[in-house]
Order: structure tokens, then C-alpha cells, then sequence
């Protein structure tokens, strides 16, 4: 009897956990979707690369629920978006992951498993430090310039901002330690994360859109901003938001990861 593709049972499992995900409120029905896409492919190439994604989605998932209301007050409505994930959120955190599992499904080479744990442990980062900088009692200040910011504004920094994102990295790593991925793996995690998580603060201070809503006259990253006033764009790119800056900087943490994992 032939053997059966993993990918058939990483259907339903990931599934089963994007529709706890959805009735939580972690994900839309658009990021359900495409969770279970990348689920599935995850599993596709072996069982350790469905373990690390899942053990990062919940860390992630955990956090992003931890004191929320707090949080929003806080941002006060400058952030793009929040709530449930969507599909554009999914696959700007977990695209450069997936793509290394399908690399690795083709061709079983420890480099694709560097590169899939530097760009997860970049995720990881980013999400630790923005779920627990925003809590922090101190203002925040620009990574370009230290000037003081507001709260969520992109390129904000806080020593516990920076502190948690170096756990989320070394999150990553403990896991793909754990699911016997190799020791360079795990290197590409903490390494990739750590550089991945400043160079999305780095890249959100400075080529990141900006906006202003002159209506409230307050600093955003909504189009639209909370009541319901049409933004200008003030700073940054036009064409360029936090999706975008996600997915440069998980790419940047797989080639930076991988780099790093080379010299192990």
C-alpha cells in the first residue's frame, strides 16, 4: 500500500485549527482561508514544519488577545488595522515560511529549513515587540532618530518592545529545536528574528506611508481613518503599508537567518 501524503491529513488539521482561530476572532474569513492554505503546504513538506507553525501562531495568537482593549485605547487609531487577522496579514507574516516549505517538499535541504525559521523567527519578533512594546509605561522613540513617538506608530521602539521581540525569535528557535530541525535552524531563528524585527522598525520609520487625518488631527496609517475621514498621505511611500513592510522584513530575516545559519 502506497503511503499517504501528508498534505491530505494537514488539510483537516489545519483547518480545524483556523476554525478555532475564526470563532476566537485571531482570524477573518479571508485569513481563515488562507491560514489553512499555508497550513496544509506547511505539513506538505513533514510534520516538524506543521509543529513550528503552529507553535507560532499560538504564541502570536495568545499575545495579540493579551490585555487587547488596553492596547487599542493606547494606538488610539493609528494603527492600519486591527482585529482579526486577513488574508493579506497571513501571507505578509507566513508567505516566506510557506514558500521554504514548498522549496524543502521539492528538495529536501537543510538550507530551506534555515531559511523557513529565519523568516517565522522574524515574525515572531515583530509580533512579541509590537504585543508587548505597546504595554510598555515608557514613550516610545523612533529607532532613526530616538525622538519620542507616539504609542504604535511604526518604527516606535521600547526597551520591552525589543527584549520581546528576542524572546519571540528565541521562541522560534526553541522550537525548531525541539522538532529536530538542525542546530543552524535554530541559529537562522534567533539570528533572522533579531535583524528581521528591527529592520521592520527601521523600514516602518522611514519608507513606510504616513498619514494624517485632519479631521481628528492625529498622525495614522488608515486610508480611512476611525471616523470615517478620507487620510493624506504626509511621509513614505504611497503604495508602501504594514502588510508590505511585514513581508520585506520576513524576507529579510530568511536571508539574513540563512546567512547566519551558513556559518554554524
Amino acid at each position: 500500500m502506497s503511503q499517504v501524503p501528508t498534505w491530505l491529513f494537514g488539510v483537516p488539521l489545519a483547518g480545524a485549527i483556523a476554525a478555532v482561530a475564526y470563532r476566537l476572532r485571531a482570524l477573518s474569513p479571508s485569513g481563515a482561508v488562507a491560514a489553512v492554505a499555508t497550513g496544509a503546504l506547511a505539513v506538505a513538506a513533514g510534520w516538524s514544519w506543521g509543529v513550528v507553525l503552529i507553535a507560532y501562531f499560538v504564541s502570536s495568537s495568545l499575545l495579540s488577545r493579551f490585555r487587547a482593549s488596553r492596547k487599542e485605547r493606547l494606538t488610539g487609531g493609528r494603527l492600519e488595522k486591527t482585529g482579526p487577522r486577513d488574508v493579506t496579514q497571513v501571507l505578509a507574516n507566513g508567505g516566506a515560511f510557506t514558500l521554504a516549505a514548498i522549496g524543502y517538499r521539492l528538495n529536501p535541504d537543510p538550507l530551506w529549513q534555515a531559511l523557513g525559521a529565519g523568516a517565522l523567527g522574524a515574525s515572531a519578533a515583530d509580533t512579541w515587540a509590537t504585543e508587548i512594546g505597546t504595554l510598555a509605561r515608557a514613550m516610545p522613540r523612533s529607532i532613526l532618530d530616538w525622538r519620542p513617538v507616539e504609542t504604535g506608530t511604526s518604527g516606535g521602539i521600547t526597551p520591552e518592545g525589543l527584549g520581546a521581540g528576542m524572546a519571540g525569535a528565541g521562541f522560534v528557535a526553541l522550537a525548531a529545536w525541539l522538532a529536530r530541525w538542525p542546530g543552524a535552524a535554530a541559529v537562522a531563528a534567533l539570528v533572522g528574528g533579531t535583524v528581521g524585527c528591527l529592520l521592520d522598525s527601521v523600514i516602518g520609520a522611514s519608507l513606510q506611508a504616513r498619514r494624517w487625518c485632519a479631521t481628528c488631527e492625529a498622525n495614522t496609517e488608515q486610508r480611512i481613518h476611525r471616523c470615517g475621514a478620507v487620510t493624506t498621505v504626509t511621509g513614505g511611500m504611497r503604495w508602501l503599508d504594514n502588510d508590505g513592510v511585514n513581508a520585506i522584513a520576513t524576507i529579510g530575516g530568511a536571508l539574513f537567518g540563512a546567512t547566519a545559519a551558513n556559518y554554524f
